[in-house]
This record gives C-alpha cells, structure tokens and sequence, in this order.
C-alpha cells in the first residue's frame, strides 16, 4: 500500500520564519514539530520569476516539475503535455483532493483533482471575503462573482471565478478546516494525494487578532542592516509590492510589518497543528508524507525593499521539509534543490516512474543517503528581464540589467548571509567575479534562458 501524500503550500514565507530553522523571534511549534520528525532542506529555493506575480510560476513550477523558461506563459496555462502532479497520481490510483489558491488557470486544477473543496482562482484578496469557487465534478468552473476591483479606489468591476463568498471567516481558517474535514472524514482503500495552498502571509496581513497581539513590534528586528532604500533601480522599485509602506522606508513601520508578517505565519501554524492532529485521530499520519513548502520568500524591509521580485536569499530563499513514514527525523540536509525537485522527490518515494516532462531531481537518495550534496554545484536565478543570479560554494553573484544599466553584486553566503556587503569591487575577488559570470553564462544555455523577452537581460553581458 502506497502512502497519502499532503502538500501544504504557503504564500510568501521565507525561509528564516520558523523557529526551529533559527528564527528565535518567532512561535511555529507545529512547523517545529514537522522539522522534528522529518528531513528538512536547508538550501532550497524557487528558480524565480518571470512575471512580478513570482507565485505564479512558482506554483507551475511544483505542480509539473519544470523549470521557470519551460513553462508556458509565465505558468499561466499548463500544456496537456506537461503533466501536473495531480494527473500522475490519479493515474495510479490515488484519491486527490485539492482546495485554496490556485494561480495557473481551471483547467489544470480540474486535471489535477478528482475531489476537493473551495478554490480560489488568483493571485491575492482581502482574507476575510475571499471569493471561492466550490469543487466543480464537471471541471468547467462557470461561476462569476463581479465585486469592485480589490484595493483600487476606483469604480472598476472584476469578474471572478468564484460562486460564493465566505464573509468573515478568514482565508487560513476556512481552507485549513476544509482540509481537516477532508482528513478527518476519509476512508477509502485508495491512497490520497491532498493539496492546500494557503493564501497567506501574503498581504494584505489581517488576521484574528489573537495572533495579532502576539508580536510586538519594539522587540523584534529586521535582520541584516537597515537601509530606508535599495541603493540603485533594481527594476522594479515601483511594482505594487514596494508600495505598501512609505518611501524612504522608516524603520518602525517596517518592524510593524514584521510583527504582522509573523503574526499570519503563527495563525498557520495553529492550522498546521489541527491538521497533524486530524490525520492522526484518523490513524493517517503514520501513513502520510506531508511536504511543507513556501512558493516564495518576502524582502519584508531588508535591502530598502518590501516584495519579492528581486534575487535577494529573502525572497527566494524557502522552507522545504518532508515528513512522513521512514523518512529520518530531525535531519537537515545542505543540497541544493528547487521547488521543481519536489515533484519527482515524492515520485520516488511512493514509487512511481517520473514523467518525461519533468525536469527536477529526486531528492530520495539526499533523504535516505549521508551525502548532502545533489549533482548540482550550483543554482541558477532569474527575474524578468531584468536580474539574473547564480550560487556556488557559498557564494552569490546578482546581476542587474535596466533599461541598459548594469549593476554587479558579490556576496559571500556563509560570512555575509543577510547580503549585506557587495564584494563585486574588492580587487582580491575580480577572478571570482569573471568565474561566477561564466557560471551564468553556462547557466543561460543550461536552463533555457532565451525566451523573449526575457533574453534582452543579455544585451551588453
């Protein structure tokens, strides 16, 4: 009997947000416990974006095991021959249920689950009035809601992919009880393949104010030094994420985003603590391998920057933990691994042959194995047209390129992790420089990064 499989996906959670991965700032004990009892990865990340909705690709990206200049349109449709997660697993005789975000268009969620609960087709939304779209057997998602056009002071009307509203119950609350209802409920032979993305801690960042009152935000800090500015146009300066909090940044209201920013994470946890318990009042968690991920990390102040669309460890820089029967507890590996790796990882672990269109790596043998080095040396990163950055040995060279002006940035990872000190002009490392751009270069012809118009970055390399 093959195991359940139990995704949970979170919106914009970086990496440094959970207590037991050393943020000693923040309250995640059910998160701490998954990293208790299974294997988490220390270096995993998402490739980046190729649109400033950086959670779009970064969901086509789990769900078909394709890197970001594989995709179609950014991730906005999925190809019948790319073959989602959930396609290969009905296949084979699991159970999938599937409910919260989804980015990447109807169509593949109705190929990617046979069951389900209420889905939300977008990118973000007020949490507490979140139109949803109930489960639809015929997989056609008919259903509009037109409500004025969210956080616009305008008379602009938005038709949604919805059929009715949950008004006052919070996004968190309402897809983690579904799950646990799910969960709780089943008996079938068949095993399940489960999938909840939360919407949250993406902004904006109400919740019940419980959790609110949690973090204060005189006592916490930013992390890495503050600067009220990004020292150069990095691009996208001016997209909607940096325009949440005023400019030049001031430092208390950046710590009370933080203190808001933590507050949504711990009201997940709470769910994540729930749903642990559910499957074992099922006699399901001893048979379950749950994954815990984030799509995408958040600047959240560092750098002077607020989003994620830039190639900054903070915003690609993610939580990766699996858990579940026979993987080792309490284990941390060093590989490095993207947010594609995920796909083919559980296809060897409930034995199932990896698609031909997956391009990600089996993280089983890293899982099982001492070695915690993947046959990667090295992580390719990309934004747009605008950023492009390789990781190797502890080390990070970024790449900027807007409207024909060039910027070079080189940090030393395992010193300097907050990024913090620019190298690019210390003498001592031009040959690490010219090194890391070769890199690049082997990178862009590795990893397909010749899609218009996003290639214009190499104008002038």
């Amino acid at each position: 009997m093959r195991p359940n499989i139990l995704i949970l996906f979170t919106d914009d959670q970086r990496y440094d947000t959970v207590r037991s991965l050393g943020n000693k700032d923040i309250h995640t004990p059910n998160i701490d416990w998954l990293v208790k009892n299974g294997t988490s990865f220390n270096n995993a990340y998402i490739m980046g974006g190729t649109d400033a909705a950086v959670c779009m690709p970064s969901r086509a990206m789990l769900m078909t095991g394709r890197t970001l200049f594989h995709l179609e349109n950014s991730g906005t449709n999925i190809p019948n021959d790319h073959t989602l997660l959930g396609e290969l697993l009905q296949s084979n005789g699991f159970h999938c249920w599937g409910n919260g975000k989804w980015h990447n268009g109807c169509e593949s969620f109705a190929r990617s689950f046979n069951d389900g609960a209420d889905v939300f087709f977008g990118g973000m939304y007020d949490h507490w009035t979140v139109p949803v779209h109930k489960f639809d057997t015929s997989g056609k998602y008919e259903g509009r809601i037109s409500r004025t056009a969210a956080y616009l002071p305008s008379n602009k009307i938005e038709n949604k992919v919805a059929d009715h509203v949950h008004s006052g119950k919070h996004s968190t609350e309402l897809f983690g009880q579904q799950l646990i209802d799910f969960l709780s409920n089943y008996d079938k032979e068949d095993p399940f393949f489960a999938y909840t993305a939360f919407m949250a801690p993406h902004d904006p960042r109400s919740m019940p104010q419980e959790f609110l009152d949690m973090y204060k935000a005189e006592q916490l800090e930013i992390g890495g030094e503050f600067i009220n500015q990004h020292p150069f146009d990095n691009g996208e300066l001016s997209v909607r994420d940096e325009l949440l909090a005023s400019r030049p940044r001031d430092k208390e209201e950046i710590l009370q985003h933080i203190a808001e920013y933590y507050g949504m994470i711990t009201h997940i946890d709470h769910q994540v603590g729930k749903i642990i318990k559910a499957l074992k009042s099922n006699g399901q968690l001893d048979k379950t391998i749950i994954v815990f991920a984030g799509d995408n990390g958040l600047a959240v102040g560092r750098h002077g920057l607020l989003g994620k669309q830039n190639l900054y460890d903070h915003s690609i820089h993610i939580p990766l933990i699996f858990c579940g029967p026979n993987i080792p507890k309490g284990k941390v590996n060093n590989s490095l691994t993207y947010t594609v790796d995920i796909y083919p990882t559980l296809c060897d672990l409930v034995g199932i042959p990896t698609p031909n269109s997956v391009l990600g790596e089996s993280l089983e043998p890293e899982i099982f194995g001492e070695d915690t080095t993947t046959s990667r040396d090295y992580l390719y990163f990309a934004y747009k047209e605008f950023q492009r950055a390789v990781q190797k040995d502890g080390w990070k060279l970024i790449e900027y390129n807007v409207n024909g002006n060039r910027h070079t940035q080189l940090f030393n990872l395992t010193l300097d992790p907050m990024e913090t000190l620019d190298l690019s002009e210390d003498q001592s490392q031009y040959q690490r420089v010219n090194a890391m751009k070769s890199i690049m270069l082997k990178a862009r012809s590795e990893f397909g990064d010749d899609i218009v118009p996003f290639n214009s970055f190499w104008t002038g390399f």
